[in-house]
């Protein structure tokens, strides 16, 4: 793991304080205590069947209490230091299936910060919000009971604040699509490859449409994959001075890696603490080059590395023959700055700031460049929101853009950009649940927004990453557990963690998800997402990265925290790293002309033809069934129903490719005088297709 990581600013100004949390050996809690303040008024109910929503006040606060910022344990000791409101919840049970409790927390100067802690009636941590958002937002399962809302004046600077709780009716999610959801198949090194194999926390991945190489970048390795006959090939090709530039591997804050799938110009930046150490390679690792790392002004952290092509709003050029513009971009505490390269990455000019405290706080994610050049930063917390800022001048100017389905969350959001300019945002909201949106006009107005995973009952979410290929094609990767509650909590979260991967390819009106790691967890136990002041469970420290090949396929370059005894005995639990990509193995890719060469299995069912006739009494249906796929398929036929009610079963046929076969059904109708027949085959689902949406029809039958 890294010594040190900034990836979260709000925890660098604390890191001292905190500190007295950790000990040899592991973590301890600060326990929680009853010398709390109490806000105005002190306690209140909300009911299913009375008074939804309560509201009080607390402040103004001068000193700031910062003792909660690594395991959400707060010390609340010295007077004013916590404010405490007494919640009673009464809700029948079933009552949390279609409604949530939401604990908002506000202020009026944006310089100020507030925390937020849910405590149970024996002072367990129910839900956190310790983000730099404005408002600070809780939203959990409305279960019955008496509960603490906590508020920590992290930075209060003698500002007052004011708090509501009230059920409310979960938003409305729209169905899972019925496209079938394609399938991943993941590699990892061998231990040999390099001694830091088992040290890859927060990795980011490119691909280099020219050669098909992909490039994973974890601390100070980059490693270089391939697949050949079916296996993993994985090299070493770390910059150094060995290879061509010595500060490639000597320190680092963050890492951080970007290939520009066009050039194939791939860099790998390390974070040292108001710039960084940045290195190019245009022959995927084999040789590197020095770059000046980034522009002035620049942030102190998570730095940012992305590129493509110039826009034409912007009045800068190019100063090379390099083709496309690069950004470098990093945050401060009250502002961030995105530079830009004129000369492929070589050298950057000044860094302008592209949102301040009063519009943002938190995190921002990567930066990425549209096809026309527009240039996207997500944030995680602007306002009640997650956001964009978005450039369309080459980073001379920006403009940040919220979206009104997004709340704020503890991981970054981020960006994938279609072949049109479509944008989809992923980001996981404060309800820990992973969110989605697109715009077509620049972050201006987004639809669509919804969430994701809940039909494999994803309940919790970490690291989302996004990546899009076809306008209406994208896919969003992150970590998620069907286990509910605190995730951070290490002494009583005991959920079980996976890669999902949802996909969409309809420009984002529906998703398909897929368990990417279903029999191999990805992390047991907590995950924090805390900052530098974590115990052991902050081994995957803070990001996921995805990216596609030329053909379309996702790759997903993370960190598996759960490896060897540990994948089926809880027991043997060691929090490791270890470099993993999952790459697509089978279904649709991003890419549409790909689909059919490049899909492994690709099987579909199409019913061309139903046709019902009445002969001596009766009605005979004749069903037409085809193998539109590329793969030879078994025993498939279509099943019949007259007005729901089901008739028969055709014979089962083997299928070639391309090949048609019919069947038929007949029966004695009822009485009815209209009567709706349906076909449809493959009815138990046994043979997963492409497109599970051409394999029914339907006709209406008259009788006298």
């Amino acid at each position: 793991m890294l010594g040190v990581n900034l990836a979260h600013p709000r925890r660098l100004l604390v890191g001292g304080l905190s500190a007295v949390l950790v000990i040899a050996g592991g973590a301890t809690y600060l326990g929680a205590v009853d010398s709390a303040d109490a806000a105005t008024p002190p306690s209140g109910t909300i009911a299913a069947s009375g008074k939804h929503a309560v509201s009080w006040t607390g402040g103004p606060f001068v000193a700031p209490n910062a003792t909660g910022t690594g395991l959400d344990a707060p010390d609340c000791s010295a007077p004013e230091s916590c404010d405490d409101f007494q919640l009673k919840v009464k809700t029948p049970g079933g009552y949390g299936k279609n409604h949530q409790l939401t604990v908002s927390v506000a202020w009026e100067n944006t310089a100020a910060d507030f925390d937020v802690y849910l405590l149970d009636k024996d002072g367990n941590s129910v839900a956190t919000a310790a983000t730099s958002a404005d408002p600070e937002l809780i939203i959990t399962a409305p279960k019955a009971g008496t509960y603490t809302v906590r508020v920590v004046p992290f930075t209060p600077v003698g500002e007052s604040y004011t708090a509501t709780a009230k059920l409310t009716k979960t938003p409305a999610n729209p169905d899972p699509g019925t496209a079938t959801p394609p399938t991943f198949k993941n590699y990892k090194p061998g231990k040999d490859v390099s001694p830091d194999v088992n040290n890859a926390g927060e990795p980011s991945i490119g691909n280099n449409f020219k050669t098909g190489a992909t490039l994973y970048q974890a601390y100070l390795s980059t490693f270089r994959f391939g697949v050949k006959n079916g296996k993993g090939v994985w090299k070493d090709v770390s910059a150094n001075a060995q290879t061509g530039c010595p500060q490639g591997s000597t320190q680092s804050l963050d890492p951080i890696l970007f290939t520009d799938h066009q050039t194939g110009r791939t860099f790998e930046s390390q974070l040292t603490g108001q710039d960084s150490l940045t290195c190019y390679t245009d022959d995927d690792g084999a040789s590197w080059l020095p770059s000046q790392g980034g522009g002035l002004n620049s942030g102190v952290d998570h730095q940012s590395i992305g590129g493509g092509p110039y826009a034409d709003g912007g009045s800068s050029l190019p100063t090379t023959d390099y083709p496309n513009t690069v950004y470098y971009c990093s945050q401060d505490i009250a502002a961030a700055f995105c530079a830009s390269s004129m000369d492929g990455g070589t050298t950057f000019g000044a860094g302008i700031p592209t949102y301040n405290l009063t519009q943002c706080g938190g995190l921002h994610g990567h930066v990425k460049v549209a096809p026309d050049g527009t240039a996207y930063l997500p944030n995680k917390s602007c306002g009640a929101n997650a956001a964009v800022s978005v450039s369309r001048d080459n980073g001379q100017t920006w403009n940040v853009y919220g979206v009104p389905s997004s709340t704020p969350g503890d991981s970054d959001p981020s960006v994938g950009i279609g072949k049109k300019g479509r944008v989809f945002l992923g980001y996981v909201g404060a309800d820990g649940k992973p969110g989605v949106a697109t715009s077509t006009n620049h972050g201006e107005n987004w639809k669509y927004g919804q969430k994701l995973g809940q039909d494999l009952g994803v309940k919790t979410a970490v690291f989302p990453t996004m990546v899009a290929g076809d306008d209406d094609r994208a896919a969003l990767a992150y970590l998620g557990t069907t286990t509910g509650g605190d995730y951070q909590n290490a002494d009583t979260f005991k959920g079980v963690w996976h890669l999902y991967v949802s996909t969409t390819y309809d420009g984002g009106r529906t998703w398909v998800t897929r368990d990417a790691t279903p029999k191999d967890p990805v992390q047991r136990g907590s995950l924090c997402t805390g900052g530098t002041t974590c115990g052991n469970d902050r081994n995957l420290l803070d990001f996921i990265d995805v990216t596609t090949d030329k053909h379309g396929r996702v790759l997903v370059g993370y960190a598996d925290g759960c490896i060897d005894a540990c994948v089926n005995d809880p027991k043997k639990n060691n929090n490791d790293a270890y470099a993993t990509i999952a790459r697509q193995s089978g279904g649709r890719t991003l890419f549409a002309k790909y689909d059919r060469k490049h899909v492994s299995g690709h099987r579909n069912v199409k019913l061309t033809r139903l046709q019902v006739v009445k002969r001596n009494g009766d009605l005979v249906a004749r069903i037409t069934i085809k193998n539109t796929g590329s793969k030879p398929i078994r025993k498939v036929g279509a099943r019949v129903k007259d007005n729901g009610h089901v008739e028969g079963q055709t014979h089962r046929f083997n299928l070639p490719v391309g090949a048609s076969r019919t069947g038929t059904v007949r029966w004695h109708p009822g009485p009815a005088h209209r009567h709706l027949v349906s076909a449809r085959a493959d009815t138990a689902n046994r043979i997963r297709e492409t497109n599970e949406r051409d394999n029914k029809r339907h006709v209406s039958v008259y009788l006298p």
